[in-house]
């Protein structure tokens, strides 16, 4: 018997003993991110809300198993939010949609949630109508024609069932308690009613796909209501994406027990306490991007310098070679050495240790 199918369905209990310390130290660090960031200049406070957004569609995204291109969302993200940045560049439509929902969500957090709006988000994910190959339902409720929904994580052929949803003509009875719930006021500390709000919305998973990452804007949306702004400055989704098998575990240790939340508040509690934990290093990441390119503000770049350039800024993994740079500009290695050999003589670039064929470069970020 899974919690939907419990009695006193859905009203949750948990022990506040229990959750109490934690959930000050979350609070407490709340606070303190939100301190720090105020302090710091707008062009800082601007590209840390970019990372941390570009980190929140990317990684929601890959917890489902899709790669989204990190410079298009980056971009679709600055568009939108009037950021100007180096090596904009054209977004596909899908990664022009998860966008849209995760920045209706988080940018107007004050506003109710209603079916419409869930709607208009599941439209956004799934423009053509189609998840992959297969054509779905979209801007509207799972259908019995459907069969179960089922909770799955694994690759394909190896899928594990964590829990079976609600049947779906249970839905708008459903949906209607959740989003009544939702949009009152509560007594209920908000980042705990971000973890309840996550758990439910999860377990009646109302749609025919897109669910996971619908779930986690709403937790989003949560948050910006507990933290006040429409600035994010942390990533829970990236955090869930790293402790990915554990939530799994949690979700269907969860949905197979009662409904005392207990285990699964402590357990979200310390996912979003880890999730803070890479905010500092996001911020000194942040920080060394903003410096680098006050720095060189009045150096022009060509398209290929401003793309390699905003990719040694952010994870670009291994050393840079000319072969390197060819590949990923897609140009010859005469262009891309004397890309490189620009860069050194404008102070951008300098060449590491070493020589020879095996020539490596490095930014100069100081």
């Amino acid at each position: 018997m899974y919690i939907h199918q419990l009695k006193d369905w859905p009203f949750f209990i948990w022990n506040t003993e229990s959750i109490h310390f934690r959930l000050g130290e979350v609070r407490h660090r709340q606070g303190r991110i939100l301190g720090l960031m105020s302090s710091a200049g707008f062009k800082l406070q601007e590209s840390a809300v970019l990372n941390t957004l570009t980190l929140d569609v990317t990684k929601s995204s890959e917890i489902e198993g899709e790669k989204l291109n990190t410079d298009q969302v980056r971009s679709s993200i600055a568009r939108r939010l009037g950021i100007e940045i180096a090596g904009a560049m054209h977004a596909d439509r899908n990664v022009d949609g998860v966008v849209e929902m995760m920045l209706d969500a988080t940018q107007k957090y004050t506003d109710d949630l209603t079916a419409d709006r869930l709607f208009d988000w599941h439209a956004a994910l799934f423009p053509t109508g189609r998840s992959g190959m297969h054509k779905i339902k979209v801007a509207a409720w799972r259908t019995p024609q459907a069969g179960p929904m089922q909770v799955v994580s694994g690759a394909m052929g190896k899928e594990k069932v964590h829990f079976e949803a609600p049947e779906a003509g249970r839905l708008p009875v459903e949906m209607d308690s959740f989003l009544n719930w939702f949009n009152a006021k509560s007594t209920t500390d908000a980042v705990l009613k971000a973890a309840i709000a996550h758990l439910w919305f999860v377990t009646i998973h109302p749609f025919d796909d897109g669910n996971g990452r619908i779930t986690r804007a709403i937790t989003d949306m949560q948050l910006a209501r507990a933290d006040k702004t429409p600035q994010r400055f942390y990533s829970m989704s990236a955090q869930i994406l790293k402790e990915r098998a554990a939530y799994y575990a949690m979700l269907e240790q969860t949905q197979k027990g009662s409904l005392d939340i207990t285990p699964w508040l402590s357990w979200f509690l310390d996912c979003l306490f880890h999730a803070m934990d890479f905010t500092e290093e996001t911020l000194s990441t942040v920080a060394t991007r903003t410096q680098f390119w006050e720095k060189n503000r009045g150096i022009l770049l060509n398209s290929r310098q401003q793309y390699m350039v905003s990719a040694l800024l952010d994870e670009f993994h291994g050393k840079l070679t000319s072969t390197k740079w060819a590949k990923m500009t897609k140009s010859s290695p005469d262009t891309a050495l004397r890309d490189i050999q620009d860069l050194i003589e404008k102070g951008i670039l300098e060449k590491e240790p070493g020589g020879g064929r095996n020539t490596t470069y490095a930014l100069i970020t100081i």
